[in-house]
């Protein structure tokens, strides 16, 4: 009889979705190329290793004896992670080979450490100056970038470097990509992706998520032309702005300016941009504030009521009305907001 072969099996694992709204759940599937009963999975989240250019892996939460659902939910996800399974069935355990990494992204600068690109748009011509930079607690950094084939590399000239330092981005060998930084105590940065073309037309949009109320300012921009006629700006295909500038200003920001932008100009087309607009803590809108103050005023007039009444009864004359008294507070309330 021959020796038995083992023939190695490996899992894939997709990650849902790839770009996180800040506190939303993960959802990590794990597949098995030849699935058959019995398989328990293993979850693991990537801890950079800047000292060896690579990553350690530590078990998620439940997962140390495996699972037997072939999914798995993070919740909570507000910063970039890394994730890999395997598979094992059997006594003693037999291992599928490790899935490799899959990335789930955060785009939101206020996210533990960020990443700075200056100038700060999405879109890049090839050999333009393009600076990067990490912040945040750590005192080494390194960016990464994971091409749209699926390749994951570092930067060579952004290797270990120091809180706010920065280093140059080759934009004549860089290929479009989602670049972030990661940090020597296991941090990830926010992400962002930057595109790279060699001519035409490109919009200048920010790489990072906008916040609600804030202004934000879109630009059309020729590599060697200054544009001097109608520029047209789309979003999600809808023409918004057509005239002279080659700026599209928006004053305040809010959810239903999100969407693919993109300019046109003489004829040419830039490629488009997604413009990400995330909830502001602070921004209250003039909407929410007379809401707010219908209700308190409501709430005053009900109690000045039955004071009123309270009074009348005890033959004791208010010195206002109700009727008088709404009447001043809905002055004061209209003297405020508008």
């Amino acid at each position: 009889w021959s020796d038995a072969i083992t023939i190695p099996v490996t899992s894939v694992l997709t990650v849902s979705p790839s770009w996180l709204s800040p506190g939303a759940s993960v959802t990590l599937s794990c597949q098995v190329e030849h699935p058959s009963a019995g398989w328990r999975f293993y979850w693991y989240k990537a801890v950079p290793d800047l000292s060896h250019n690579s990553y350690s892996y530590e078990l998620l939460p439940g997962s140390s004896n495996g699972t037997e659902e072939d999914s798995y939910i993070v919740d909570g996800q507000t910063q970039a992670a890394g994730y890999a399974c395997r598979a094992g069935r059997g006594d003693p355990v037999y291992y599928t080979d490790d899935s490799g990494l899959q990335f789930v992204w955060s785009g939101d600068s206020n996210s533990v450490a960020s990443l700075t690109v200056i100038p700060d748009r999405v879109q890049h011509f090839t050999r333009g100056s393009v600076s990067l930079n990490c912040e945040g607690n750590s005192t080494e950094w390194t960016v990464m970038r994971f091409t749209e084939g699926g390749r994951l590399s570092y930067l060579s000239g952004c290797r270990k470097m120091r809180t706010e330092s920065t280093c140059s981005l080759d934009t004549s060998q860089s290929r479009s990509a989602v670049y972030w930084c990661e940090s020597g105590s296991g941090e990830f940065s926010s992400a962002v992706n930057i595109t790279v073309q060699a001519a035409g037309l490109i919009l200048g949009s920010p790489v990072h998520p906008v916040s609600e109320g804030a202004a934000v300012s879109l630009s059309c921009i020729m590599r060697r032309q200054k544009i001097v006629s109608n520029v047209f700006f789309f979003q999600n295909e809808k023409l918004v702005q057509n005239d002279t500038r080659a700026e599209l200003n928006i004053s305040s920001v809010s959810k239903s300016d999100e969407g693919f932008y993109k300019c046109q100009y003489s004829g040419r087309v830039s490629p488009q941009s997604w413009l990400s607009v995330k909830a502001s803590k602070w921004f209250i809108t003039r909407i929410d504030i007379l809401t707010s103050g219908l209700t308190i005023l409501l709430y005053i007039c009900h109690c000045l009521n039955r004071l009123y009444r309270k009074l009348y009864h005890q033959n004791q004359k208010p010195f206002m009305t109700p009727f008088s008294i709404h009447h001043v507070l809905v002055a004061k309330l209209e003297y405020l907001l508008f």
